[in-house]
């Protein structure tokens, strides 16, 4: 039930469309109990019109429904007595046809109003989740296949549509036909109409039981969804290696083996929805029977007044209109068992906590920055010990090497002075203050970084370029570019800056997607530069240029460069060598070359 609220909920910013929905359904099932109702005269004119015998005086007319029905027959009478029966006629088929364009009229408007919701929702949904996948920490992805979280953006997202339309047509539709119709119905039998309202509930019972399971099925068949689009993803990431080590059997097995079972999950699934409309169709058709005879011994033995065979039809065709949407009804239940499972996996990833955020009385940052210090930092992952009480102070303008085996907590570190992560214990200070007491906004501004993967986006090289300032000019963007070492070659692409660097800057080589995002920090303009591995990657004459482009973007800047290579850290002003989350060593080049410890081990 709280899963169903919260669907609801999702139309809080569209109270205006669901109040228009509401108030033409309330109109379009008026004008539909009317062109019922006209059967009834139709069939008196067609076969009662010679026979018609009217009373010297007219019967009082009431609420009731033998006084309701002896009136209108008595008034259906007199106006064929008085124009005849082919005038009736005319005028009986002029009404049919304003009461059917008044119908469909309403109905159009009722989807006219459905159609900015059902698009609405979904783009507030997506909103949501894309902002919160922008909030929430690198570390939350490390647990999470990047293909179940599109999944969840793409396939969940879609169920959820398609359960708030049936929502709103099961509580702003269905239930005013069903509530007006069986209202018409009683007020010409209620003793038919109790028929109806004992048997009707059975067919809910069923549904519901099935409804039940049906939840379940979903949510598992969604997160084997996930499963799917996962393995996909890492097919087209590793396609290279896949088709290198000739493993494209091995991977085509693993994908087959996930979509079939998604295949059986979603075929058992769907059996269980389709059962709902068949059983209700079913369960209506026996109620119809029962109705069919009780009501059949009324007319016969007439023992209601003035109900006729004619009103008997009616009251039988008013009663198939409620089947329909009985059968709609079970059918919005079981999407919106499957929307729920769906609503619960998309929570999931909008529930999840921001380990990162804000401070509730942020301070402003110092201008300028005069040092950075690690005070007794520990972090780790899980169980897994990652720094061990790191100590280390950055003063304003120095440029500090990391170097260490792998695995020993450089880009840890680097990570956490942007705040990617915090320190389980001890702090991160600028000028004192600690770093979780700033804006993030604010804080990030201060740094800029170059990481051994250099990240483009699916589009040109000068948006690439104005991600962290998209007001940049193209001059600014020319400079940074020079600055960076990339301008010749950028020129030189087709459409030079315009140019688009296709998915992940695969249009470009390695060195040219580096020296593209060293260009990008040079026009941010950090005061705090981060450099992880940005050489490592490259071959040789691609590390020299990107090398000069460093050297450029380090002058007069604040730098922590994590490297291996001797070219990117023997200039630097004191370098740290990290071994198990701890600072083993410290000193210059030429102190821990001559220390012989695991620096010279490593450089040599």
């Amino acid at each position: 039930m709280k899963s169903f609220l919260q669907i609801l909920k999702l139309l809080r910013g569209y109270k205006a469309e669901v109040a228009g929905n509401l108030f033409f359904n309330v109109l379009a099932t008026v004008f539909s109990l009317f062109s019922l109702a006209a059967v009834a005269p139709f069939l008196e004119i067609l076969f009662n019109a010679n026979d018609i015998s009217i009373a010297e005086e007219a019967p009082a007319f009431g609420f009731t429904s033998s006084e309701f029905l002896n009136y209108a027959n008595y008034q259906l009478g007199l106006y064929i007595t008085t124009y005849g029966p082919e005038q009736a006629l005319i005028y009986f088929c002029i009404f049919i046809v304003i009461i059917f364009i008044l119908k469909n009229a309403t109905r159009y408007l009722t989807l006219y109003f459905l159609a900015p919701v059902r698009i609405g929702v979904i783009r507030d949904l997506r909103e949501s989740m894309h902002l919160k996948i922008l909030a929430l920490h690198p570390g939350y992805y490390s647990g999470e296949r990047k293909g179940d979280i599109i999944s969840r953006a793409s396939s969940d997202v879609n169920e959820v549509e398609v359960s708030i339309i049936s929502s709103l047509e099961m509580i702003l539709r269905d239930p005013i036909l069903i509530v007006t119709y069986l209202g018409a119905m009683f007020f010409m039998s209620w003793k038919l109409t109790l028929f109806v309202m004992v048997l009707l509930p059975v067919s809910g019972v069923l549904i519901s039981i099935i409804g039940k399971n049906l939840k379940g099925a979903s949510n598992r068949g969604q997160s084997k969804l996930g499963e799917v689009m996962s393995t996909f993803d890492e097919t087209l990431g590793g396609i290279r290696i896949i088709q290198a080590f000739n493993a494209q059997d091995a991977a085509h097995e693993r994908f087959k083996e996930t979509n079939n079972a998604f295949k059986t999950l979603m075929v058992s699934l769907f059996r269980k929805q389709y059962l709902g409309s068949p059983l209700t169709e079913v369960l209506s058709a026996f109620t119809l029977a029962i109705l069919m005879y009780f009501g059949g011994l009324l007319v016969l033995n007439a023992q209601e007044d003035g109900f006729t065979g004619a009103f008997f039809i009616t009251f039988i065709l008013i009663f198939s209109q409620i089947i329909t949407p009985a059968k709609s009804f079970s059918q919005a239940y079981f999407k919106i068992q499957k929307g729920i499972a769906s609503v619960e996996r998309i929570n999931a990833v909008l529930d999840a906590e921001e380990l990162i955020r804000d401070p509730a009385s942020p301070v402003p940052m110092p201008n300028p920055l005069k040092d950075l210090r690690f005070e007794n930092v520990h972090f780790s992952f899980g169980e897994k010990k990652v720094l061990d009480g790191i100590n280390l102070s950055i003063k304003k303008g120095q440029k500090i090497a990391l170097v260490g085996p792998s695995g020993g907590g450089k880009t840890t570190m680097a990570n956490m002075v942007a705040r990617f992560y915090d320190p389980d214990q001890g702090k991160i200070t600028v000028n004192g203050t600690s770093l979780t007491a700033f804006k993030l906004h604010e804080l990030r501004s201060m740094f800029g970084v170059v990481s051994q993967e250099s990240i483009l986006f699916n589009d040109t090289v000068a948006n690439n370029i104005r991600l962290s300032r998209p007001e940049a000019t193209d001059e600014q963007v020319a400079e940074a570019a020079r600055i960076a070492n990339a301008y010749d070659f950028i020129t030189a692409l087709e459409n030079g800056f315009d140019t688009n660097v296709g998915d992940g800057g695969s249009k470009l080589s390695g060195g040219q997607r580096q020296r593209v995002s060293i260009a990008r920090a040079v026009l941010k303009d950090p005061e705090f530069l981060i450099l992880d591995e940005a050489t490592s990657a490259l071959d040789t004459e691609s590390e020299r240029q990107v090398q000069d482009a460093i050297n450029r973007l380090m002058e007069n800047r604040t730098s922590l460069v994590i490297a291996h290579r001797l070219s990117t850290i023997q200039h630097a002003d004191r370098i740290v060598v990290i071994e198990d989350g701890r600072i083993s060593e410290e000193g210059s080049h030429e102190e821990l070359f001559a220390l012989g410890g695991t620096y010279k081990r490593q450089m040599v």
